[in-house]
């Protein structure tokens, strides 16, 4: 046997290592800097601990703190060093799952006697987690054979199900995560078995060396959860947290949550007085009030212009449909559950729709299509219900009942990629209209497992969507297999002003719909042939997209969004003729303009335009009714300008307006 193994490193060198040699190892042979942020290793493309001995010829990354492989390792361990603090302080609790989670981690448990986490508590389970990263305990990976482990966690029922439905192989991925090859069990534990304040954790891992590596976290909030997402199991309790691999970089992410909370829709959307959700429509049901419903007017008004002139057709369709639709569909096969219940009437079964396709679907089947109609593409603003669970429910982001701005574009499978190159085109111009200038896109790519759909036509489209990317320079990744079974997608994020990510628009192939519903064109040799269906959305739900929004501008619409576009304020009640004169001036320019008379002193009265976040406020006093001036007071400015002429600020309000700055 030699001494000596070599591996392989991601740029395609060789390094030689001793025979035993680990990935900390191999760190430490490149550097010590590299060996002190060495997080985990990844072995022929398999996360390992740092401490697991490597074999020759293998292809080894040494994955670092500040990297997403990295964070996530430092989440997932840092949510063991929370269960750990809170069985230390809570005996009897009972652990369910702790799985790290974008920006964060959480972890499911149940309570002795019925207890329900505080603030003090979060504050305490903290304090004891800070102990158990300063006594920099070992991580330390072990595995038992299934029928030990059941024995081993007999006394865990969280743990116990989920080994007994690996065992039985009714295990979801989610539970399947806990075997780790063959029918071995792995767990880990943190300092020594068996004696006072050690741990163990069912986990496939890997973790970080040791607890000592965690510094940098913090415990957010305490939600409710039921087991498995059933409504029939126990509920438990789910304790938030974030872990950093520097304090800068906690320090910056809980910046960013403040400034967050300060954007959320639902406050701001009640303070300007846009949207609300009364009790008695029950959870995910809005009301639009006047300003709300403005912008949203403004909103739609604008993508109608855009469809129109981008080749859309404008088609219109019902909120309910006989169950023949969706059972045709296939909605009823798997999608029921997100589906309000049936209603029956006139001997038939009815369903509220969840979505708009069958109906577009139903719009081309109405007669015979010819090739010289394709593409053939259709638009609307309609209306959709789902049913989420109420704990899912966030304010407009997450709503039952929604509009969705849908698009379903039937072309033929040689146009596939000429139309997918225009289709992307068009969404990233309206994104940009509103304000978007930030994106990142997902390509998801053929599952491995069942899907429809030939070879070449699937290789098509996934070749259109790619160069679609490519030809607008936009940053993808590809989720490979990721697609749904009836064809290949994009989906396009957004970064909003304060840096987070919002997966906005979708352009889906469909190969399976037009099967379903025996769809067909009549092409250019006379043959009938089954066209390609793209679904398309845009802003995804109007709801949805509002909420992004506010939070983006945090209420703060530029000039062409605000429902009120200009203000003026006389300095006194002799000045309000003049105001009156100017405000009907704005709006004969097409501009929403209104004014306060002075009725309360001028300083309040213009703070008051700040609180709504106006975008102009404009003063008018002795001066400005001798010279058709006015003062100027511009959103986020202290300084007002003075002197400036009516026919100047609304040649540049104009502008501002039609360029949608």
């Amino acid at each position: 046997m030699s001494d000596v193994i070599s591996v392989v490193l991601p740029d395609g060198s060789c390094r030689e290592l001793p025979a035993g040699a680990t990935t900390l190892t191999l760190a430490e042979s490149i550097g010590p800097r590299l060996a002190s942020d060495a997080v985990i290793g990844v072995v022929d493309g398999l996360e390992v601990d740092l401490n697991v001995p490597l074999t020759d010829g293998a292809t080894v990354e040494i994955v670092t703190t500040s990297s997403e492989r990295g964070l996530r390792t430092i989440r997932h361990s840092t949510a063991h060093v929370m269960a750990q603090a809170i069985l230390d302080l809570y005996p009897g609790a009972q652990l369910a799952i702790g799985p790290p989670i974008e920006f964060g981690f959480y972890y499911d448990v149940e309570l002795p006697e019925g207890k329900t986490l505080s603030g003090e508590d979060l504050e305490r389970i903290e304090a004891r987690m800070s102990e158990i990263v300063e006594a920099d305990q070992a991580f330390v990976r072990h595995e038992l054979a299934a029928s030990e482990a059941a024995a081993f966690f007999a006394h865990e029922p969280y743990k116990a199900e989920i080994i007994e439905r690996v065992v039985s192989g009714a295990a979801s991925g989610e539970d399947a995560g806990e075997i780790s090859g063959g029918d071995a069990i792995s767990y880990y534990s943190n300092g020594i078995v068996g004696e006072e304040g050690a741990f163990r954790d069912m986990c496939t891992g890997p973790h970080v060396p040791s607890t000592g590596r965690l510094a940098h976290f913090k415990l957010q909030s305490v939600a409710g959860a039921y087991w498995r997402g059933d409504v029939t199991r126990p509920m438990l309790q789910r304790i938030y947290g974030t872990a950093w691999d520097s304090k800068k970089a906690l320090k910056t992410h809980l910046q960013m949550l403040a400034e967050a909370e300060k954007r959320d829709h639902r406050r701001l959307a009640a303070e300007l007085d846009l949207v609300s959700w009364p009790d008695e429509l029950g959870p995910g049901l809005a009301v639009w009030h006047p300003k709300g419903a403005l912008i949203r007017k403004i909103m739609e008004d604008y993508s109608r212009d855009r469809h129109e002139l981008g080749g859309y057709d404008f088609v219109v369709s019902p909120h309910i449909a006989k169950s023949v639709l969706w059972e045709t569909s296939g909605h009823l096969d798997f999608y029921a559950d997100g589906m309000y219940p049936p209603m029956e009437m006139d001997g038939a079964t009815y369903y509220p729709k969840p979505m708009n396709c069958p109906f577009h679907v139903m719009i081309f089947r109405s007669r015979q299509r010819s090739y010289r109609e394709l593409p053939l593409r259709m638009f609307e603003l309609g209306a959709v219900y789902r049913y989420e669970l109420s704990g899912a429910v966030h304010g407009l982001m997450r709503s039952r009942g929604f509009t969705q701005d849908d698009s379903h574009i039937f072309t033929t499978q040689e146009a596939i990629q000429s139309e997918l190159a225009s289709l992307l085109g068009f969404v990233l111009s309206v994104l940009r209209a509103f304000g978007f200038d930030e994106f990142q896109a997902k390509l998801s790519t053929r599952p491995p497992v069942k899907s429809v759909g030939e070879d070449a036509l699937w290789d098509e489209a996934t070749d259109g969507l790619r160069a679609a990317l490519e030809n607008q320079g936009l940053e993808y990744v590809v989720d490979e297999g990721g697609g749904a079974f009836y064809g290949p997608k994009i989906d396009v994020d957004v970064k909003d002003a304060i840096g987070r990510s919002w997966q906005l628009s979708t352009i889906q192939l469909d190969f399976n719909l037009p099967e379903r519903f025996d769809l067909e064109y009549v092409a250019s040799d006379g043959s009938r042939k089954r066209p390609v269906m793209i679904h398309r959305a845009l802003m995804g739900s109007i709801e949805r997209f509002f909420g992004v929004l506010i939070e983006h501008y945090a209420g703060a619409f530029p000039a062409w969004l605000a429902p009120t576009q200009v203000r003026v304020l006389p300095v006194a009640d002799v000045h309000q003729h003049y105001a009156d004169g100017l405000v009907a001036d704005l709006r004969e320019a097409g501009f929403r303009a209104d004014t306060v008379g002075a009725v309360e002193p001028l300083g309040k009265r213009v703070r008051n335009g700040k609180v709504e976040k106006l975008p102009y406020v404009l003063v008018v006093g002795d001066d400005d009714v001798s010279n058709g001036t006015v003062g100027v007071n511009r959103r986020g400015e202290d300084t007002p300008e003075r002197d400036v002429t009516v026919p100047s600020f609304i040649e540049a309000l104009r502008a501002e307006v039609n360029e949608k700055r």
